[in-house]
């Protein structure tokens, strides 16, 4: 079977997701990349990868995000995927080359829409599922954000035909076209052997603009090793260390340290579950985010803070913790990538049909 898997480009966890799956795929089927940002630049190392533009967020001198910025941005890129411009119409004919059988969807907007448009069936894999398919629990100053995220997340994705979600909670969902699986677990995680180390591995997506001067100085007065991974920096300074992005060193760093503070991705958060290491997270300012640092807290496996309340006392208060986190973690260890693969197996030959050429319609950009 042919499977175009469309990976979003922002930050590094819909490539980790693919990079769990894509050679297990590779095993009994043809699988094509489609990546932009971060995403093509973690996938590119190991696998061929067709270069596509991504959406992103963008943000102000200050480090915030900027809404301003972000749509200032990407207005050009969402007409794109809308009106068929060039990015749309390229990926078309390589879908028409192609003729892949089902395409796989990771929150991304270009093969979620060419799919959709030329009638190739289509799995969407991501964990923004969590909001529009499943039931979490969102505090009431998020609910009218949510409900504007969500329209905006399903008016880029459509309908797809089934959706998988991954997520290291599970929220239920009354959509018989959806199925909950815990976190996608790389190989080179479950590899690996934990050990309790004495640093604190830092990560946050755009460190350059989160990994403020307040925030460096609590880091450095802590007396312990930290590693810094998301900023433009490298080398040593004192006691932390900044490091280049990176798939093998930054695991070993991960599996190696004593506690991780980091924004609040699911794909890292599962990953750390597995290790047993406990998450100091500060959500980035989405509803996602919010929701997924709120059950950090709910499950017992680590503490959300807010990125303006981030100091040395939060950070030594977390760490003082960090025992009665690594125990209660061992109740929610969970490898999603075994059901996950099921799940996109069990859907693609259901959805399966006869190969046809997509012919161009009427109304569509050549």
């Amino acid at each position: 079977m042919r499977i175009l898997y469309g990976v979003f480009g922002y930050g590094r966890g819909h490539a980790t997701r693919a990079l769990s799956v894509v050679p297990e795929l590779r095993k009994r089927h043809e699988v094509v990349l489609l990546a932009g940002g971060d995403a093509h630049d973690a996938l590119a190392p190991e696998h061929e990868v067709v270069r596509i533009p991504t959406l992103r967020y963008e943000y102000g001198a200050s480090g915030k995000r900027s809404m301003s910025r972000t749509l200032r941005e990407n207005v050009k890129h969402v007409a794109d995927v809308v009106f068929g411009g060039a990015a749309y119409r390229g990926l078309a004919r390589l879908v028409r080359e192609l003729r892949p059988d089902v395409a796989l969807c990771d929150a991304e907007p270009w093969s979620h829409t060419v799919a959709a448009r030329l009638g190739v069936p289509r799995i969407s894999f991501d964990h923004y599922g969590v909001l529009a398919y499943g039931r979490p629990r969102i505090p009431w100053g998020d609910r009218l954000r949510s409900l504007r995220d969500v329209l905006a997340y399903r008016a880029l994705m459509g309908r797809p035909d089934r959706v998988i979600v991954s997520s290291f909670y599970d929220t239920g969902s009354r959509d018989a076209r959806v199925r909950f699986v815990g976190p996608i677990l790389r190989p080179e995680v479950l590899a690996r052997t934990a050990t309790r180390g004495e640093s604190l591995l830092v990560y946050f997506n755009r460190g350059t603009w989160q990994l403020t001067a307040r925030i460096e100085g609590a880091l450095h007065s802590l007396g312990i090793p930290v590693i810094v991974y998301g900023t433009d920096r490298r080398g040593d300074d004192g006691r932390v260390s900044y490091r280049a992005p990176s798939n093998g060193p930054f695991l070993d760093d991960l599996a190696a340290c004593r506690a991780v503070l980091s924004t609040a991705g699911n794909q890292l958060v599962g990953e750390a579950i597995w290790l047993g290491k406990p998450m100091l997270v500060t959500p980035e300012h989405t509803v996602e985010q919010r929701v997924n640092a709120a059950a950090v807290e709910r499950l017992g496996i680590g503490r959300s803070v807010r990125h303006a309340d981030l100091d040395a006392g939060v950070l030594r208060a977390f760490l003082a913790e960090v025992d009665v986190y690594r125990e209660t973690m061992r109740g929610a260890v969970r490898d999603g990538r075994a059901e996950a693969l099921s799940a996109i197996e069990r859907f693609a030959h259901e959805l399966h049909r006869p190969r046809a050429v997509p012919a161009r319609r009427a109304w569509e950009p050549a």
